[in-house]
């Protein structure tokens, strides 16, 4: 049995202002292709299907395609979604009893019976072609605080985290029946959370580690060994952990700066009798990405020259422009320089992900802050400084001269 996983799709992201559509349509029927040539039985999607709780109607309608396209590529084909932290629970569940006529299980929410949870009621049976039980499923919705059964921090100083206690308590109910029903066969469980000693995203708009409770994060541990593959979304960087055990499949392309540099792909599971093995499948970007420079910072005629070798006959459709991320070297004011810039940029085929300006110092800075009073300073003192951190390069006289002018009010 062939199994495929995915998670992050973030439909509906935006990058900088511009929308995705047109990527995430590519890299969806990307995968349905995937699909086919890999001879996937299931398909796995480990939450945040969606990047907001509150989706575009375009944004439905790329799911509802592509869940659509796959079923009619691969007719035998069952597939399994959990909710991620940006998902809407409610909204991602509500067609479920459509979806179940497709072999489509949707699990957003905690299944109970009043207060009680069911975990039989997050499971999903997975068989052979000729009906024979290969593996189980345990689907395990994103959960908040309130998910946690018995979460109280009432607990006695030292006892430890009571929310790792709590998640602890709530996986082993999942793996206690995962024990009853397994019958020697594996059971593989599907999460959406961030699991201590993974790698995290790093950046200004990376996806930050989820809060639980005022927890950042969860051991591998909370997972009990019945789960012999644990399927993981929320980390865009694909990678195992636990000796391989636990997978983040990570991102289908960069979904922001820090994330550039990432393999990004997808993760095929195979099942042989009790033994299951994965393999990373990278997958090609539908859009291409830029950084000027790979690291650090470049000077703008530099920058100017390397935005003309990008070629226009290379891209007719405005809506597949390669991203770019522009760091100059500061060699004038910042203000000045991200004009100029902006200007080249708006001429080539090409879409503006992000821009700075950060100035380069030869020699090692004095870290030593000088704290004076009010009656020990100057509104000078005070505003070259503040040029400094705003332009990234010390103020000219003819700055100073203008700060004077506009301090005594004269014209």
């Amino acid at each position: 049995m062939r199994i495929l996983h995915i998670a992050d799709l973030h439909l509906g992201q935006t990058l900088n202002g511009w929308g995705r559509e047109r990527e995430h349509s590519v890299w969806l029927d990307g995968i349905v292709d995937t699909l086919v040539s890999e001879e996937i039985d299931v398909l796995l999607i480990a939450g945040d299907v969606f990047d907001g709780i509150n989706p575009s109607g375009e944004s439905q309608r790329l799911l509802y395609r592509f869940l659509r396209n796959a079923n009619t590529r691969r007719p035998t084909l069952k597939i399994i979604i959990t909710s991620g932290n940006h998902d809407p629970s409610g909204r991602l569940e509500a067609p479920s009893d459509l979806f179940e006529v497709l072999d489509i299980h949707v699990f957003a929410t905690l299944r109970r019976d009043g207060d009680a949870l069911r975990p039989d009621a997050h499971f999903v049976a997975l068989h052979e072609a000729d009906g024979t039980l290969a593996a189980h499923v345990c689907a395990i919705p994103f959960l908040r605080a309130s998910d946690l059964p018995g979460l109280s921090f009432s607990s006695e100083k030292g006892a430890g985290s009571p929310v790792v206690t709590a998640a602890r308590r709530l996986h082993e109910a999942f793996g206690m029946h995962a024990e009853a029903i397994c019958d020697g066969k594996p059971v593989l469980a599907m999460g959406h959370l961030h699991c201590r000693g993974a790698k995290e995203d790093t950046g200004e708009t990376a996806d930050r580690g989820i809060i639980i409770g005022g927890e950042h994060a969860l051991p591998a541990d909370v997972y009990p060994p019945i789960f012999s593959y644990v399927a993981l979304g929320h980390i865009h960087r694909a990678q195992t952990l636990d000796e391989g055990r636990i997978r983040y499949c990570g991102s289908p392309f960069p979904l922001s700066a820090s994330e550039t540099g990432y393999r990004h792909g997808v993760t095929v599971i195979d099942i042989n009798g009790t033994e299951i093995t994965h393999k990373h499948l990278e997958m090609p970007r539908p859009v291409q990405f830029f950084r000027f420079p790979d690291q650090g910072a470049i000077r703008f005629e530099d920058f100017e020259a390397r935005l003309g070798d990008i070629n226009p006959d290379e891209y007719d459709d405005p809506e597949m422009y390669p991203f770019i991320y522009v760091n100059l070297e500061a060699t004038g004011p910042a203000s000045v320089l991200l004009q100029d810039a902006e200007r080249l940029i708006a001429q080539a085929p090409v879409r503006l992900a992000g821009l700075r300006v950060t100035r380069i110092r030869e020699e090692a800075e004095d870290q030593t802050i000088e704290l004076k009073s009010l009656d020990e300073t100057t509104p000078e003192d005070l505003f070259l400084p503040a040029f400094l951190k705003a332009n990234k390069i010390e103020a000219e006289e003819r700055h100073i001269i203008a700060f004077r002018e506009a301090l005594t009010g004269n014209d």
